[in-house]
């Protein structure tokens, strides 16, 4: 459980934020920050990067865009054992929208793309490594990628400047056999580079899958603070922090915080395991239709989602 190598990544804002569309207050996103400071976790990822030209400023909070005013309204210089992170978006930023290292104080940017965008993403990742950031490739619902399709991929990555590769099971719908396969096939095609995990809970596996992935040699850990996140949420930060055993890492500021902050917000907003996004994870869906589900009048009807959603798959 301890190796010096792994990295906590808390992806609560920005991975969170899918569930309020980023409109967090300020008081909510600083004490996200300073409980994540307190406990000696590696990265916070604050939000996404994106183009206005893709979303919209009204409709969308400031942890969309991560302008630079924002984030030091929140933590000042940074200056703490604490690095930040953002997401960016194939298709969804311009490589103008990405200002010097020296300018921000972000230090990773983690480029998220499908399988067909994977030439674009290593464009933009090394963009990010020559303006001076930390960056990783997440290579989104690789449960549905084709061997083919994959092998191709990695060796794309290989032959890059990209030091880091996420397996991400963007559809919860993945078993620990799964992840360990395809953890050793990302280091067999990636000599030389890290490998890391990002779960979903659509089937109350994330935190199983991750620690598959420990075992295996990943040293990036995707998590968020009582597993907030879209749909059925992520690898919770506070069992993965008890778990890893390591000294640096402080359990109480992250219990505190779910306490004061997460908690009332949970009031609030629905997230986390429910059938319907177990359905959706069995078939490898994305959950999408359970996310709507969720919302509508007949969110409890599980029956009849289950029903709904399987015609097409001939199910019983």
């Amino acid at each position: 459980m301890y190796r010096k190598e792994i990295k906590v990544i808390d992806c609560t804002i920005r991975d969170g934020g899918l569930m309020n569309n980023w409109q967090f207050s300020d008081e909510f996103v600083k004490a996200v920050y300073h409980a994540l400071v307190e406990a000696g976790v590696d990265y916070m990822e604050i939000g996404y990067k994106s183009s206005e030209k893709s979303y919209s400023r009204t409709e969308n909070g400031p942890w969309k865009f991560c302008d630079e005013k924002d984030l030091r309204r929140i933590v000042g210089d940074n200056k703490t054992n604490l690095k930040l992170s953002c997401m960016a978006d194939i298709g969804r930023i311009e490589p103008t929208d990405i200002a010097p290292k020296k300018d921000s104080v972000i230090d990773m940017i983690r480029v998220a793309c499908y399988v067909h965008q994977m030439d674009k993403a290593i464009a933009l990742a090394e963009h990010c490594m020559d303006k001076g950031y930390e960056t990783t490739i997440n290579l989104m619902a690789v449960s549905k990628v084709n061997e083919r399709d994959l092998d191709e991929a990695l060796n794309d990555v290989a032959k890059s400047r990209v030091p880091t590769l996420y397996v991400v099971d963007s559809f919860g719908s993945m078993y620990c056999e799964q992840i360990e396969l395809l953890a050793r096939k990302y280091f067999k095609a990636l000599p030389g580079k890290t490998i890391g995990i990002h779960a979903h809970n659509n089937m109350q596996l994330a935190f199983s899958n991750t620690i598959t992935a420990i075992i295996e040699g990943c040293n990036m850990l995707d998590s968020t603070l009582l597993g907030f996140g879209r749909g059925a949420g992520n690898c919770h930060t506070e069992t993965l922090i008890a778990f890893l055993k390591n000294p640096k890492f402080k359990l109480r500021p992250i219990i505190k915080v779910i306490q004061e902050q997460i908690i009332p917000l949970q009031q609030k907003i629905d997230w986390g395991y429910h059938i319907p996004y177990l359905i959706t994870g069995m078939l490898n869906e994305h959950p999408k239709s359970a996310m709507e589900w969720m919302e509508s009048p007949e969110k409890y009807d599980f029956v009849k989602f289950y029903n709904q959603m399987t015609e097409s798959y001939a199910l019983e």
